[in-house]
């Protein structure tokens, strides 16, 4: 779920310009249940949106050109270890590709200038990339007062990838089924306090998927799901799956680090967060998830920050 930036439309000093955050995602579920002949995988996921956001600002120009500028926005607050990598500012860019794609589907010939403050680490299994993509579709939408449809968004989104549907859906927390565009918002307890942690490496979404081995079967999401909305947490955490783990364990010796490391704690649940190398634990409060990311850090495993769900 994206949302606009009070603080930045009241700047007179951009007065056309559109603010967006764009938040991280955690896969709280995720089985990849086989690959479909269009090349993408069928997969069931949930997924939730974190405090953690990056800041994309848009504005008018007159050239009919696009520019984007990437910013390094720094580590999350109460972090430890590299702040975030900066992305690539030209056309391979999701950013510039979504703005592209927007452009062509609906024959709009205006420009942008594009400003990227990251915060939210890169190939990582957060989603960085695709909320910000996301957040372009929406802000490009609004700055060039094209009034394009949700659906014709939302069909956009599919084009550039499976996570991005999500982040326009106007929910915080989904069920997402198919590739990834049939999307059933879920309504989960406010404020899930999680512990998150991210190794200095990071890992290809594409190699991770191409040493996956798929699990036929669904319905884990419905039930972790329906455990998380009455607040039964050690039932939710009986549920919590990710089959790109494995192949991550065999390809980043990290992420195996950060599992080991979850393991020796009192975390209610703990999982790797998309295809990595993110990985993240469930806690009773905020409390304690503040106390057992101080033990995290203390074990040196990168970096670590406390995190909510958002309502």
């Amino acid at each position: 779920m994206l949302c606009v930036d009070p603080q930045f439309r009241k700047n007179p000093a951009v007065p056309d310009a559109v603010v967006v955050e764009a938040p991280a995602k955690l896969n709280l579920y995720l089985r990849i249940l086989g690959k479909r002949a269009d090349g993408f995988h069928e997969l069931e996921s949930v997924m939730t949106t974190i405090g953690l956001y990056d800041t994309l600002r848009f504005t008018a120009n007159d050239s009919g050109s696009l520019e984007l500028e990437c910013h390094d926005a720094g580590r999350p607050v109460g972090g430890a270890g590299s702040p975030p990598e900066s992305p690539p500012n030209g056309p391979t860019n999701l950013i510039w590709r979504a703005a592209q794609l927007l452009r062509d589907a609906t024959g709009c010939a205006a420009g942008a200038k594009i400003e990227l403050w990251k915060r939210i680490p890169i190939a990582a299994g957060l989603a960085g990339g695709s909320s910000d993509a996301a957040a372009t579709l929406f802000g490009l939408n609004r700055l060039w007062k094209l009034n394009a449809s949700s659906q014709l968004l939302h069909d956009l989104a599919s084009q550039l990838g499976s996570d991005i549907p999500f982040f326009l859906c106007g929910a915080t927390t989904a069920l997402c089924q198919g590739r990834g565009e049939i999307i059933t918002p879920l309504s989960l307890p406010a404020g899930l306090s999680v512990v998150v942690a991210r190794p200095a490496t990071g890992l290809s979404t594409a190699e991770v998927f191409r040493h996956c081995r798929p699990e036929p079967g669904t319905g884990g999401g419905q039930q972790l799901a329906a455990a998380l909305s009455t607040g039964r947490l050690q039932a939710a955490a009986g549920h919590m799956h990710n089959t790109l783990q494995e192949a991550a364990f065999r390809l980043n010796a990290d992420v195996l680090q950060l599992r080991d490391a979850f393991s020796q704690l009192p975390f209610v649940g703990h999982l790797m967060s998309g295809s990595g190398t993110s990985y993240f634990g469930l806690c009773h409060n905020r409390n304690e998830a503040a106390r057992l990311a101080g033990r995290l850090r203390a074990l040196g495993v990168g970096a670590v920050f406390v995190a909510q769900t958002r309502p």
